[in-house]
């Protein structure tokens, strides 16, 4: 029987990894996800709410939690691709990728928001 999981590229390296591994991968995605979701909600957030900073900061902000959001997802996917092929060809788990990137960007939108208010 041939195996119809996607995507084909991971699952045809290796052998398979104990369950317990994959379905810790698969909850890490879906963190990630979340994460993403969170991001997309707080620029949602920040255009919907009446706060006291100037609209051009506000917007910055809310672009740069936007942007987050979008590297987060990309970073769910290929996280979990590179962590499953790790896994299944029994070699050390890559690092945390994006997680610095997604830190900094954070760090900048709560500090434009915070400059946007006292502007």
């Amino acid at each position: 029987m041939t195996d119809r999981r996607f995507p084909r590229r991971v699952y045809r390296q290796g052998g398979e990894p104990d369950p317990r591994f994959s379905l810790a991968n698969e909850r890490t995605f879906l963190a990630w996800l979340r994460t993403a979701l969170a991001m997309y909600a707080g620029a949602f957030a920040l255009e919907a709410i009446d706060l006291p900073a100037a609209p051009g900061w506000r917007v910055a902000a809310a672009a740069v939690f936007l942007v987050l959001g979008t590297i987060c997802a990309v970073q769910a996917l290929l996280g979990w691709a590179r962590t499953e092929t790790s896994l299944r060809r029994n070699e050390p788990l890559p690092g945390l990728g994006m997680g610095g990137v997604i830190v900094v960007g954070v760090l900048v939108a709560v500090a434009i928001v915070i400059i946007g208010m006292f502007v």
